[in-house]
């Protein structure tokens, strides 16, 4: 049997290794000691595997020393691939375990990546480093495959196993064994693809069309907002039709929705194509914490609020609900818009890790008891143990005579928000 090494035990990498570790060694790699030392003791900080799973995975060990992974005849590469400040494609954290796995394989090694890229990536990228590094001839000593993670951080139905694989390799043989790979722990099944590039391409578009589905709801909510037209109100009408898709507005961050568009853009302009319909998209997506954040001063100067005197208090700091992924969260937009105007602003999560916010962002993550004399609150983020607080509640969080509630993603009743004496933005 052959052997694999798992690069990146994060959200992607860690949940792949635990499922085949439950049937066949499987060495996991990362650089991260304290991540490392966690996953020995049974703790994902994640929450996307159990403590229970992460024993049952008798045959999976860790380790951060390159040396080990030698020896290994099949290596998935699941590290992140972000974008820089000019919304670029940043390969660096891919490139650098692209070199790792060339300095390590052997004749007749096969290396699947899994981050997200753009079309050609693989072979146009990573293939001339595996040749650098190794001395080996790509397609005659070492070949490679493709098949695109499609995680959804906190959700635990949708879950690796649960969710169709794409599958790809450079030839049709190790295609079709890294097909049977993936077979043996994908319970949904595979779709193997004629080519990596198809796969690649597969992926990118996948975010991107959500993405655009989710930049026009944005748009409309925008739109409506001018005209006193509640928003939800009118999804909710629409979608009585069967075929109405059920998007709702709100702030697009994470790592794969506000990024992956970007890949896909970036190679387009590359042909020479400026595509105009999905950066537009990304635009209004981008846009969307700082539209929030001067709604929200606007309505505080309205109720006759002294915003350069304020406190305001935002609930929720990842880039989804019930998921401490704080990937690319735009969360710290909406702090940073409020902080030029010269507002103190609290900010809670329940699921954050405090330690990392701070060393990454800045950021203080303060308990909900803490949120006292509030002059308007932000619930950003719809974790579901915000939803259990009542608007009431809330007010009691508040000293101004008449505070705003920015409801972003809707969770709150209009009607109990206003018998509680907020006035309510919401998109």
């Amino acid at each position: 049997m052959k052997k694999i090494c798992v690069i990146g035990m994060g959200y992607v990498g860690l949940p792949l290794a635990v499922e085949f570790g439950a049937i066949r060694p499987v060495l996991g790699f990362d650089i991260d000691k304290k991540r490392l030392s966690e996953l020995r003791k049974g703790f994902d900080r994640t929450r996307e595997v159990s403590s229970q799973k992460l024993a049952k995975a008798d045959s999976l060990s860790f380790t951060d020393d390159k040396k080990l992974i030698a020896g290994h005849d099949i290596f998935i590469v699941t590290v992140p691939t972000p974008i820089d400040n000019y919304k670029n494609p940043n390969l660096t954290p891919l490139k650098d375990a692209t070199r790792i796995i060339g300095s390590a394989i052997h004749k007749g090694a096969i290396i699947i990546f899994e981050s997200t890229v753009y079309p050609g990536c693989t072979e146009e990228i990573c293939v001339p480093l595996l040749e650098k590094y190794s001395g080996l001839k790509f397609n005659k000593d070492f070949y490679c495959g493709y098949s695109p993670e499609r995680a959804n951080p906190g959700d635990l139905n949708n879950t690796l196993i649960n969710i169709k694989k794409i599958t790809s390799g450079s030839n049709e043989k190790v295609a079709q064994e890294i097909d049977e790979l993936y077979t043996s722990i994908i319970k949904a099944g595979t779709w193997k693809t004629s080519s990596i590039k198809i796969a690649e391409a597969a992926k990118v578009i996948e975010n991107s069309q959500r993405d655009l589905n989710i930049a026009f709801v944005n748009e409309l909510s925008v739109i409506f907002e001018r005209m006193n037209i509640d928003t939800i109100e009118v999804l909710e009408a629409a979608g009585t039709k069967w075929n109405f898709l059920p998007f709702r507005p709100g702030i697009v961050g994470g790592h794969c929705i506000g990024v992956d568009p970007y890949y896909l853009t970036h190679k387009a302009q590359e042909t020479g194509y400026n595509p105009q319909v999905i950066l537009a998209g990304r635009r209004i997506n981008d846009n969307m914490a700082r539209y929030i954040a001067r709604n929200v001063i606007r309505i505080m100067i309205k109720n006759k609020i002294d915003v350069s005197n304020s406190k305001v208090g935002i609930m929720g700091f990842t880039f989804k609900e019930d998921c401490p992924d704080i990937r690319n969260t735009k969360v710290i937009d909406l702090i940073l818009e409020f902080e030029k105007w010269g507002i103190d602003v609290i900010v809670n999560d329940p699921l954050a890790d405090v330690d990392t916010v701070n060393k990454e962002f800045g950021v203080k993550i303060k308990k909900l008891s803490e949120f006292q004399n509030i002059d308007s609150l932000v619930v950003a983020v719809a974790h579901s143990e915000y939803k259990k607080i009542s608007p009431n509640i809330l007010r009691s969080y508040c000293k101004s005579k008449n505070p705003l509630l920015a409801d972003v993603k809707a969770i709150y009743s209009r009607v109990e928000a206003a018998n509680a004496g907020f006035t309510l933005f919401r998109l």
